[in-house]
This record gives C-alpha cells, structure tokens and sequence, in this order.
C-alpha cells in the first residue's frame, strides 16, 4: 500500500470521502453506509490492500473463487469491477478509483490511507452558521449570507470534512438555539459562527471555531481585506479552520484554496446578489438573479462562478422554475456552463451546471453522468451534484445506488426541502413506499406549502392501500394549488361516485382545459392518462412532451404512473428515443 505508516491490517481504509470497514464489511462515504457486499466488496478490499499496484485478474480470480468452482470467471469479475465503480461514482473511461490494464488486471489508483482508531475528539463535521451583518443596514444582508456561501463553499473542498449545505445551515438565521441542540440536529462535530462588517472598500471577517458538544472554544480570529481581494479573504478563512481541526489538506486541496483572484468589487456584489435572489427558487426570484449574474460578466468576465449561476438560472427557467421554451433556455444555459468550464474546469458547480443540460435537455446520459462525477470529485460535499446524481441513478435502473446517492445528499443538506423530496422519490420509484411515506412526511414537517409534497405522500398512501388518506392528501395539495371551493367540491363528489378513477378522471379533465402548452403540464397529462390505463392518450402527450424537449421526459422510466404503459412497443420506442435503458 501506499506510504509508510500502514499497519499491518487496519481497520479501516480511508480514500477520498470514502472508508471501508474491513472487519464490518462496509463501505461509507460521508458516514452514511453504502450498498456494497459480497463478491464486489471482496474485490475492493483485495485491491486496496495492494494501493497503486496491479493486480492480476488470474489472482483475483483464484482469491475469490475455489479451483473446483464452475463459472465464468471473467464475466463475474467484471460484473464485480462494474458494480463498484457504479457505487463509488467512478468510470472505466475516466477512471479516479479503478484503473482497468487490458487483458493484465486492475489497480486501485486514488491515495489511501489507514485509519488505526478514531479518537472521540477528533472533528470530521462542520457547520458553518449565518454570519451575522453588523453593518446595521438591512440592504446588506446580502452580502452578509454571500459571505457564509463562500466560506461554506472553500471548506466543502476539504474532502476529509463533511461541511453541511447552505440550505440547511441558512435555517439557523437570526436564531439563538443551544449550539449543541443545532450540533445534534446538523449531525456535525463542530459548528463555525462569526460576523461579516462591509465599510467603505474594506470588508472584515471574525470567526471562531466550537466544538458542539462541549461547546469548546477551539479558535477565534479576525480577518480584513480590500474588497477586491474578498476572495482570498476567504480562502485564509477556510485553511485557518483547517488548520484548527488539524485535518490533512491533499494538494489539490491546497492548491484550490490557494489559487485565488482578484476580482472587481462591483462584480462581485452582483455575484453575491445573483446567489441570494437564486436561492430563492421562484420564477421572479430566478429572474432577477439571471440579471446580476449577467451584470456581474459584464464587469468582470473572467469570473467563472457568475457564468455558472448564469447557467443554473437559465436551466431551471427552461425547466421548471419558469415559463421559458426549453429549447430557447437550455442552449444558452449550455453555453454558459462550458464558459465557466473554459475559464475554471476545477469548479465542481460548473460540472453541475452542465451535467444538468446534458441530463434534462441533450439527453446525453453518458456525458452527463461524466460531468456528475467529475462535480462529486472535486467537492465531495456539493449536495446539489450527489442530488443530481441520485436521479441520474434511478433514471438508469440503479434504484438501490440511488437512494444511497440521495442519502449521501441529505446527509450533508440534512434540512434541505427539495433534497428530503428526492430521497422520499427514490425510494418511491424503487417501491419502498412505507418507507417513502414516512420520508414523504419528514419532508412535509420541514415544508408543508408546497402541493408536490402532498402529491407524493398520495401516491405513496394510495401504494400502500390507505385510499381514504390519500384522497385527502391529494385535496390538500390541490387547496394549495389555489383551487376553489366548488373545484374541491367536485373533486370529493367524482371520488365519492367513482373512487379513485373518478377522481383521476376529473384531474385530467380540468388539467385539459387549462393547457396553454407549457411542456411541465403536457407531461402531467400524459401521466394521469397513463394512470387511468388510456394508453392511446398518454402516449399522444408524451410525444407532444417529447416534442417539446421537455426535461420531464427523463422521468418516464421511474415514475409509477407509465406502468400501464411499459409493455407497449410505443412507449419503449419513446423510451430508446430519449436514449434511457429500455
């Protein structure tokens, strides 16, 4: 094995933000336990025993199977090779973990290391809180929760932390909870809090570092800088805390947070202002973010991120989050994201950006699996690529793999409404459906005023025989779709003369008559026809959706809905088209 520390036989093997427990038999990533056994872990282990060298198929092959076994040696190893490399994200094209010598063997090519013991005082989780804005001016809040981005953003490259998403930390805003009670909730070991102070062309930083439990004071310190260089600021920051908790920065680590820029302030303000009115996640909101983002390349175009945000915008307006036609959208979302690629191809949400075309619009599944991957990478705790990616699973048949992906997400988004969503669809998809109500309900509890919530939950009661409870599901969410009294009425008198079918049937009639071709909806409909067993007209509609170049259209072979549709050489036909595994 690589280095000169290992032990004869250590418990655990570290690399990356993976450990393998060789006496549990386990693999994890970020703490959370992976679906890895049998002949697959077997084959990880031998090969991490023999780090950076390679290993030879014939004694792969004579370790795992007895001289008087009958199979087919080859086919078994691969299938063994082919599932590890889906559960660690890796790929024999691009290989980070795996490296495959034709017709000699294979070599595990990623640095590891021995874990001997944990020590219980050891820090591998973090938080960073809300920074506080004391510049007493409410406009600058901004700047304030932009600053807390950043600093969440450079310590999530520190692979052997697991650093919590924004959105659940910005939770915590303005709140004066026991920082132990927020350590138990977050999952993490140490929480880092602090405040941000903008005067004049100055911009000062104050940070300390607690560990949550004892709540005890580990580091505290103060930093200031011109606002042009507010991007080293930042970086100092991150290696300070790094510092603290004495984890082993690797050298791309060291050369990522050391590699910053100068930036032109009035670019960054509209970066920052692009970020908040982004996370904001409405139609107007996303809006009004594409403008910043596109002011900010206007004054400095250089700046990768900016063109990354330009690309998120332009996507989600194309997708969902707005009205746009995909295909006057996504183009420009696309080009967007290779510009950043062009200017910084170490950014993991450049990656994302373009994983997210490739997925939803180009359909170019291979491509966009390579673009998830290399975002996972280079930031082992980007919630939003292990988010992407858990779909990118399920869309490929990999239900188990991608319930493990969505659950590494929630791990490190914990709060996260959208990311509680996806795990519960996951495990719908894969019919856990006891399983998926029960993270259905979790996700509700965090946000009950969305109707797609509502609307899962429903499909997961209605799985699960309770009928009764479903309906009433279904009504709440359509009450906060804004339906009128009378509409909930009709829909309560359709279940009541028809069951469910009824019910349905009246979904699909009122969905039909205020159609205005938006492809979101065209989908829809394709799928309550596909519910009711019409098949003819489902697949009417999803050719109109297929037309379209709806991103649903990815969709079509997870969702419980198309069923009914499965058998029928049509529907596989528009399944081939998309380019999805039949």
């Amino acid at each position: 094995m690589q280095g000169d520390s290992w032990s004869p036989t250590p418990r655990i093997i570290r690399f990356g933000a993976f450990e393998v427990d060789l006496r549990t038999g386990e693999l994890r990533r970020k703490g959370i336990k992976l679906r890895l056994a049998g002949q697959p872990f077997q084959v990880l282990a031998i090969l991490l025993e023999s780090a950076g060298e390679v290993v030879k198929r014939e004694e792969l092959c004579k370790r795992l199977w007895p001289a008087d076994t009958f199979v087919d040696f080859d086919h078994s190893l691969s299938t063994a090779i082919n599932k590890i490399r889906d559960v660690l994200g890796d790929s024999a094209e691009g290989p980070r973990y795996i490296e495959t010598l034709p017709r000699r063997g294979y070599r595990f090519m990623a640095p590891v290391e021995p874990i001997v013991c944990r020590d219980s005082g050891t820090i591998e989780s973090l938080a960073v809180l809300p920074l506080e804005n004391l510049s007493g001016d409410q406009e600058q809040e901004y700047f304030a929760d932009g600053m807390t981005d950043a600093l969440i953003t450079d310590l999530a490259r520190i692979g052997a932390l697991r650093v919590i998403s924004r959105t659940s930390v910005m939770r915590y805003k303005r709140t004066r909870r026991p920082l132990p009670e927020i350590a138990r909730q977050l999952n993490v070991d140490a929480v880092v809090e602090g405040t941000v102070l903008r005067f004049g062309s100055r911009v000062r930083i104050t940070a300390q570092l607690i560990q949550a439990a004892q709540e005890k004071h580990l580091w505290a310190e103060s930093y200031e800088r011109d606002v042009g260089d507010v991007l080293k600021l930042q970086a100092e920051v991150a290696q300070a805390i790094a510092r603290a908790v004495q984890v082993k920065l690797t050298a791309q680590e060291q050369a990522s947070l050391g590699h910053t820029q100068r930036i032109d302030p009035a670019a960054y303000e509209a970066y920052l202002r692009g970020r908040y009115f982004w996370n904001k996640r409405t139609e107007e909101h996303v809006r009004k973010a594409q403008e910043y983002f596109q002011t900010a390349i206007e004054r400095h175009p250089g700046y990768a991120p900016a063109y990354s945000g330009l690309a998120d915008t332009y996507f989600y307006r194309g997708y969902y989050f707005g009205k746009l036609n995909p295909k006057e959208a996504m183009p420009i979302a696309k080009a967007a994201a290779l510009k950043a690629l062009e200017l910084d191809d170490s950014l993991a949400e450049a990656h994302a950006s373009l994983a997210f075309v490739r997925f939803f619009y180009d359909w170019q599944f291979e491509s966009a699996g390579e673009e998830y991957r290399k975002s996972i990478a280079l930031n082992a705790n980007f919630a939003t690529g292990h988010h992407g990616y858990a779909v990118y699973l399920a869309a490929h048949g990999m239900r188990e793999e991608s319930i493990a992906e969505a659950r590494c997400a929630l791990a490190l988004d914990p709060l996260s409404v959208p990311i509680n969503n996806i795990l519960g669809e996951m495990l719908l998809f894969a019919r856990h459906f006891e399983e998926a109500g029960q993270q259905f309900r979790r996700t509700l509890e965090l946000d009950g005023t969305l109707p797609l919530y509502h609307d899962n939950l429903g499909m997961a009661l209605e799985k699960t025989g309770h009928e009764a409870e479903a309906v009433e599901v279904y009504l709440k969410a359509k009450a906060l779709s804004g339906e009128s009294t009378e509409r909930l009425a009709a829909f309560q008198q359709a279940y009541a003369a028809l069951g469910l079918r009824g019910f349905h049937e009246k979904q699909v009639e009122l969905a039909k008559t205020r159609w205005n071709g938006w492809h979101i909806d065209t989908f829809s409909i394709a799928s309550l026809y596909a519910r009711l067993g019409r098949i003819d007209e489902a697949l009417e509609w999803l050719e109109k959706a297929y037309e379209a170049r709806s991103g649903a259209m990815v969709w079509i072979t997870m969702y419980l809905e198309m069923d009914s549709l499965r058998s029928d050489p049509r529907f596989l036909d528009l399944v081939r088209r998309v380019g999805l595994p039949t």
